[in-house]
């Protein structure tokens, strides 16, 4: 009925009410008061009338409260977060205007607007798709004249860390460790040797050839490292005579230049989140308590930059050492004979863990998960002391508390699309939750969140739903 007013004169109605409304509560209980004088004295009517006020006047407060809380705060919220969400996750949010109905013309406006964004967004993503396909072309190229070089090519900043590397080196580096952008090279090869051999490149300015350890001493390699031209940093060539990936696979070229920008000195709390690495994962268990169950399945992707890196993954079947429950089984599909020659849980999470290096982890509902690696860690001597996030706590601190914070809801919310052939798969869950949070971190960064710190400080606000969830 009040839909048809202009927001300005239902505000007024609403003062109006609350005006006549006390009105009427102070003159009910001034009456109340007064035919209690004859059986008591006035002081004591009119201290009634007081009582019966102020109770009154709490309980329309309450009651306006509520109604505005129900019909104003909570759709002015949830309209900012769809605005946001268009505006900087790039998601064509919907917005409701049934609930936002007594908001006035704001609704139609906001929407007019998201879809005027939406609409500039498709025209540049469409400019951006086709600088896009060109640069991947020359990528894809580059990555064929890379596969003809007999050698395997690492590019390391001038701190050390990875920024890029192609198959060939992928395959090498993975028999000492799981290959990873941003990760340090000392994680591959004895510190000490490449460290002697960089300074001896930065005394001589050319190229200079030297045999190194593999980081678990148990390899030897022929490296080359040659000084980078207009950058910092240096390339090293391995002869790929020891890689065993076939002529006819394919081969990546994984890289990330802005690696060499990111400030690992500062304190985690005080690092940009652009800075950061994450490893998102998930597992697939025996059942619902970590204290009990076993992990049946582990998957993970690294976030880098803002971006999953395609082939930095991990996706494990793991042996429980017990059968799986049929109604675990009916959730994640994973049956006794899919585990059978599996690695058992110590040996799976031991080879997550070196995977999980130097990175926040992130998890939806990350307790019920970092139970099980907690609980491993103290059997294989790892400690998990990764700094974590739950997207749970975050889509809390972009949506609000009163929102649903399922993954199927945030993936909605976001735009992201989970196939139902890879929904409970710890992998397929693991992907999605990566999808969520390469969305969310702008998000965050338009609430002005933009270091570690600052957003911890806000999901530590929202712990509650964690509790509420386990």
């Amino acid at each position: 009925m009040l839909t048809g007013l202009s927001l300005r004169f239902r505000i007024f109605l609403l003062f109006a009410g609350v005006a006549a409304a006390s009105c009427a509560v102070v003159g009910a209980a001034l009456y109340f008061g007064y035919t209690r004088i004859a059986e008591t004295t006035p002081a004591s009517g009119f201290l009634l009338a007081g009582i019966l006020s102020i109770f009154g006047l709490l309980a329309i407060s309450v009651s306006i409260w509520l109604l505005f809380d129900e019909n104003v705060a909570k759709p002015v919220q949830r309209l900012s977060a769809a605005i946001r969400t268009t505006a900087h996750a790039n998601v064509d949010a919907s917005i409701d205007f049934e609930e936002a109905k007594y908001l006035g013309d704001l609704a139609p406006a906001a929407h007019a607007v998201a879809w005027r964004l939406t609409n500039d967004s498709a025209e540049t993503d469409e400019l951006v798709s086709d600088a896009t396909a060109q640069l991947a072309s020359e990528r894809e190229q580059l990555a064929l004249l890379l596969t003809e070089i007999p050698v395997a090519i690492v590019l390391v900043s001038s701190t050390h860390k990875i920024m890029l590397y192609d198959g060939q080196a992928a395959d090498i580096l993975e028999q000492v460790h799981v290959p990873r952008l941003s990760a340090s090279i000392f994680d591959y090869f004895i510190e000490e040797e490449v460290r002697a051999a960089y300074d001896q490149l930065i005394e001589l300015k050319t190229e200079i050839a030297v045999d190194v350890k593999g980081a678990r001493g148990n390899l030897n390699f022929q490296l080359r490292l040659k000084k980078l031209r207009g950058m910092s940093g240096y390339m090293i060539l391995i002869d790929d005579a020891t890689a065993r990936i076939a002529p006819e696979a394919p081969r990546p070229l994984i890289y990330d230049f802005e690696a060499a920008q990111h400030h690992f000195e500062k304190e985690i709390e005080e690092r940009s989140l652009r800075d950061l690495s994450f490893v998102v994962f998930d597992t697939e268990t025996t059942g619902l308590m970590p204290n009990k169950d076993d992990i049946v399945q582990i998957g993970a992707v690294r976030v880098v930059n803002g971006r999953v890196i395609p082939g930095e993954t991990v996706d494990q079947l793991v042996n429980p050492g017990r059968p799986i429950p049929a109604a675990s089984t009916g959730v994640h599909r994973i049956t006794d004979d899919m585990v059978a020659n599996a690695p058992d849980p110590i040996t799976a999470i031991s080879k997550f863990h070196a995977f999980a290096k130097d990175s926040v982890i992130v998890a939806h509902n990350a307790p019920f998960d970092m139970a099980f690696l907690h609980r491993y860690g103290h059997l294989s001597g790892h400690a998990w002391d990764h700094p974590i996030l739950d997207t749970v706590l975050l889509s809390a601190v972009v949506f609000g508390a009163d929102q649903v914070h399922t993954l199927d809801a945030l993936c909605t919310r976001l735009g992201i699309e989970i196939p139902i052939a890879l929904r409970h798969t710890a992998l397929g869950d693991a992907q999605a939750t990566a999808q969520a949070l390469c969305k969310l971190l702008p998000l965050l960064s338009s609430h002005g969140l933009n270091t570690f710190g600052e957003v911890i400080e806000q999901t530590r606000k929202h712990g509650r739903l964690l509790k509420d969830m386990n």
